[in-house]
């Protein structure tokens, strides 16, 4: 047996597995290079395009900051999951953020800068929840409960909408 006939038969076992596992394996639309897996770092975070909701971070956060919050959202649905991740520089005027229905900014910072950045209309329409920052989640079980309400209302919303 050749080696892409092998990989063919290896694809079409791991296809079947997750199938009776239930599961769906998530595959990259379009990219740079035909095929690579999509890494956790690229979050669609462009200017023009649309999401059902963007979290805005700052641009200075942990690995266990970005972890505990990135499986807050996964537990939120798939809408929430999918969300676009802008991070936001300190001090920043206006930052590039993609319109959506609702916004969900991590601290004071982000929560002004996003205001700065999006048109009246826009804000007007959009539902923007601010919760602490990815830091305070670690240490203090106050913030986790706000994060959890913030996200549940989040969740019913985009639901609402038919997402």
């Amino acid at each position: 047996m050749n080696a892409s006939a092998a990989e063919r038969s290896a694809a079409g076992h791991r296809a079947r597995v997750l199938r009776a596992l239930g599961l769906t394996p998530w595959q990259r639309r379009h990219g740079a290079g035909g095929g690579e897996a999509a890494t956790m770092d690229e979050a669609p975070t462009a200017a023009g395009a649309h999401a059902d909701c963007v979290v805005l971070l700052p641009a200075v956060c942990g690995a266990r900051e970005l972890d505990l919050l990135g499986r807050a959202l996964i537990s939120s649905g798939a809408a929430l999951a999918r969300a676009a991740r802008v991070r936001v520089q300190p001090g920043a005027a206006e930052i590039a953020v993609p319109q959506a229905r609702a916004y969900l900014a991590c601290g004071e910072a982000q929560a002004h800068a996003l205001g700065r950045s999006l048109p009246m209309q826009v804000t007007a329409q959009a539902q923007i929840v601010l919760v602490d920052e990815p830091l305070r989640l670690l240490g203090e079980s106050s913030a986790k409960r706000r994060l959890w309400i913030a996200l549940r209302t989040l969740r019913r919303s985009l639901a609402a909408a038919g997402h």
